[in-house]
């Protein structure tokens, strides 16, 4: 995992003319975020076993935005190079890993094994966790 100092500075960006899929979400629409990376998953012809660990990433860093960001954050998904990008933003600051003997904390951890790459920025205008999957194995 890569950790830059300030979000959206260097930040990927998609291929020019990429169809880009957005959705902003809160707390309780979560299940809406899962529903979100499965569709788009699909969409590109993801494996199914490969569908659920984009899923359970996805879902492990939009958690992370909403309860420890600013309680409002933005997911974006597009294809580049054969790989599906997922871009998860909120405006809080929050650190990556766990604190020393918590029993929670592992999302990012978590994330990290599932993904091929994963970069978090932390900065003044906010958090932002950029992944890259297979989009078919």
């Amino acid at each position: 995992m890569r950790e830059d100092a300030d979000p959206r500075v260097d930040s990927t960006s998609p291929p020019p003319g990429a169809p880009v899929r957005r959705l902003s979400f809160g707390l309780p629409d979560l299940p809406q975020v899962r529903e979100f990376a499965e569709s788009g998953a699909r969409d590109v012809g993801m494996s199914e076993e490969s569908v659920n660990d984009f899923v359970i990433a996805v879902n492990e860093v939009a958690t992370n935005a909403v309860t420890h960001g600013a309680g409002d954050a933005q997911v974006r998904t597009w294809s580049d190079n054969g790989d599906i990008v997922v871009e998860v933003h909120d405006e809080g600051n929050w650190k990556a890993g766990p604190v020393p003997g918590a029993v929670g904390g592992m999302g990012l951890w978590v994330a990290r094994l599932l993904s091929s790459d994963l970069t978090l920025r932390i900065g003044g205008r906010g958090s932002t966790v950029v992944m890259r999957f297979p989009a078919s194995a």
